[in-house]
């Protein structure tokens, strides 16, 4: 069965977000999922475009009334994919590319197995996972040491996924990841 589900994750940091945008464009036929957030709008960030931004207090009664497939709280942020969001989707036929956190990744598996492709991407090593959030120069140290701890836990669910890439030489890494994409969504 070919799937319409195409869930990518990795720790922060990790380039999840730099495969999805690759993968958008290669894959024309996927739509990016949009998650619903808590967090801030960031510049440039539209409302139904980038994430469906909600009051802790609208998400909190969104939780209440069981309209998500998975959500979490990550970095004093809730995050979360909505249930319509899949459903709807899945019932028009259309393929959809998750951007999420890796226990997000695995709620999504385990209510849509069948059709969902898991690809876990890794970075060679913790070090240069640290090296690479401290160039992007958007977090304080206090959150720099905590998306690390945090990276250690994700990791060490890396098995329960489809498919892990190293993210190390990013055009080999990004070209693995087309393949994969071709030969089980297509």
């Amino acid at each position: 069965m070919k799937k319409q589900l195409l869930i990518l994750a990795s720790p922060s940091g990790g380039g999840k977000s730099t495969f999805a945008r690759h993968l958008l464009s290669h894959y024309p036929e996927f739509r990016l999922s949009i998650s619903a957030t808590t967090r801030n709008q960031r510049p440039g960030e539209q409302d139904g475009k980038d994430y469906y931004f909600m009051s802790k207090s609208e998400f909190v009664k969104a939780i209440d009334d069981n309209k998500f497939i998975e959500y979490e709280m990550i970095f004093d942020n809730y995050y979360g994919t909505l249930k319509t969001e899949v459903s709807n989707s899945i019932r028009n036929g259309e393929k959809l590319l998750f951007d999420v956190d890796v226990k997000g990744a695995l709620s999504i598996k385990k209510l849509f197995s069948e059709n969902a492709l898991l690809i876990f991407i890794a970075p060679p090593s913790l070090e240069i996972l640290e090296q690479r959030l401290r160039r992007r120069k958007t977090e304080t140290e206090e959150q720099i040491r905590t998306r690390l701890s945090r990276a250690a836990m994700e990791m060490s669910h890396k098995d329960e996924f489809d498919f892990i890439i190293i993210n190390n030489e990013l055009q080999e890494a990004l070209n693995e990841a087309e393949t994969i994409v071709k030969n089980n969504c297509y």
